[in-house]
């Protein structure tokens, strides 16, 4: 709905104080698949958007080396996605998304298809991503783990039908090293979420019985 994919059937979704009526440049949507194009070069995928914009070639360039180097793909640019790890491809998803510097980045389960360890890289990847650009992120994820790392504010949801359980505001300092898990305050937050979310688990596994 915040994409504007699915229509709001009850009250009120805003951005900006503005009602979402559909799709907009404002938002920018990463997926857990990575939906890169694979006739097209790395910096190719990254500066699409441009290109359909009518950006010249100089400025795509310089987008491409900005925002390559902000993802650390610099010396892949001229590769393929058939060519790259599954962390490289969403480091190249990302790119592109930030090329048309929407407001918002809304990430679903971007990190899901990774295993353990690029999975934990990328949470540190967008971490310094964030640092760069502090743009909001709306970030949609199954692991509690990666939502308290990640996250200033976890939005806890009930199982079917989804309503909002509990908003947890996380006060972790930033930048978050990944030493952060160690510590009490952290363990506290993951404690109390998984209070939270073990009720709706096991009422969505006798639905499902």
């Amino acid at each position: 709905m915040v994409g504007g994919f699915e229509p709001v059937t009850a009250g009120q979704l805003l951005v900006r104080g503005a009602p979402v009526l559909g799709p907009g440049p404002d938002r920018g949507i990463i997926f857990q698949e990575f939906a890169l194009y694979p006739w097209r070069t790395v910096a190719d995928n990254v500066t699409w958007a441009l290109e359909i914009q009518g950006r010249s070639k100089a400025e795509r360039r310089e987008a491409a080396d900005r925002l390559l180097a902000m993802v650390g793909l610099t010396k892949f640019r001229d590769h393929y996605p058939a060519e790259l790890s599954g962390g490289m491809k969403q480091r190249v998803a990302i790119a592109r998304t930030l090329a048309y510097d929407p407001a918002i980045l809304l990430m679903d389960e971007p990190f899901g298809a990774l295993d353990a360890q690029n999975r934990e890289l990328m949470q540190e990847e967008l971490q310094g991503i964030w640092h760069q650009t502090r743009k909001t992120v709306l970030f949609i994820t199954h692991d509690i783990d990666e939502s308290i790392y990640l996250a200033d504010r976890v939005v806890v949801f009930t199982a079917r039908p989804g309503k909002v359980k509990a908003d947890l505001r996380i006060d972790l300092p930033r930048p978050r090293a990944i030493d952060v898990k160690k510590s009490a305050a952290y363990l506290e937050y993951r404690n109390r979420a998984w209070d939270l979310l073990r009720d709706e688990v096991l009422r969505a596994r006798a639905e499902e019985a």
